[in-house]
């Protein structure tokens, strides 16, 4: 008997969250709900899915490479992003390669923020962010990020808010050269396609049921999140804002021709 699951949430409030998610993810509250993170299952206890939410601006910030990490691994990430509002932006690396001593004033005086590399964005713009990658994120942003499931954060400046900084610890990893371009794209949402095949994690999107051949690469436990489809597993409906897992991706059921997100651990060689 195949084990699978429907994956509870817990909702973080943030500073720069909002008030107003999209109705799928409603909530009484009246906090600023910044994160909705789904709970890892044990076959995929070293990757974390989640979905962000942004009302205002997040800090700079940089998560550790492996070698300066308390808990010994980095925090590798990836961004989808689903909804913008029109002009809204994020950051990711450097526009140029950066000086260290220019990068530790810039955080303490704020014109760090003019060092960045800030890129408009759109829905379906796809980003991956290795560990050390200075990034920060404005209003306006509604995305699914896939990281590795450590969380550490070291914020270089955080527009005057009274929480803590981690100045020497963020020095420590920060990689001083562009983000690659590379690594960021707008996707086809109507093609199936492997989006990141990493040391760390693979992620995936299919329309509708996926092929044999991304049945073929991703063989064991995955994590699903529909993005605009519906799927079921042991018979229970999945929708947008929900998440579930299955040891096997065959025994997922997808019920239309909807887009769907699939995560699994690293892809063999």
């Amino acid at each position: 008997m195949t084990r699978c699951g429907i994956l509870s949430t817990t909702r973080l409030a943030k500073p720069w969250g909002r008030c107003n998610q999209p109705a799928v993810f409603a909530d009484p509250g009246n906090e600023p709900v910044g994160e909705i993170w789904f709970e890892s299952p044990p076959p995929l206890a070293t990757i974390l899915a989640k979905y962000l939410f942004t009302e205002e601006r997040l800090s700079v910030q940089v998560h550790p490479i492996a070698a300066n990490s308390q808990t010994g691994s980095g925090k590798d990430e990836c961004w989808l992003v689903t909804d913008a509002r029109p002009g809204a932006r994020l950051a990711v690396g450097f526009r140029e390669t950066a000086d260290a001593d220019a990068v530790r004033d810039g955080a303490i005086d704020g014109s760090i923020l003019s060092m960045l590399n800030w890129i408009d964005v759109k829905k379906n713009d796809f980003i991956y962010v290795p560990a050390g990658t200075v990034h920060s994120m404005g209003a306006g942003l509604t995305l699914i990020e896939i990281q590795q499931n450590t969380d550490i954060t070291y914020r270089l400046y955080d527009y005057g808010r009274d929480r803590t900084l981690h100045l020497d610890q963020a020095m420590a990893s920060i990689c001083l050269d562009p983000h690659p371009p590379e690594l960021r794209r707008r996707i086809d949402a109507s093609a199936e396609q492997l989006l990141v095949e990493g040391p760390y994690f693979a992620v995936a999107q299919s329309i509708g049921k996926p092929s044999q051949g991304l049945l073929a690469r991703l063989p064991g436990p995955v994590q699903i999140l529909p993005v605009d489809g519906n799927c079921s597993i042991d018979g229970v409906a999945i929708e947008p804002g929900a998440s579930g897992w299955s040891e096997r991706l065959d025994h997922i059921d997808f019920l239309d021709h909807g887009r769907c997100l699939i995560v699994a651990n690293p892809l063999p060689i």
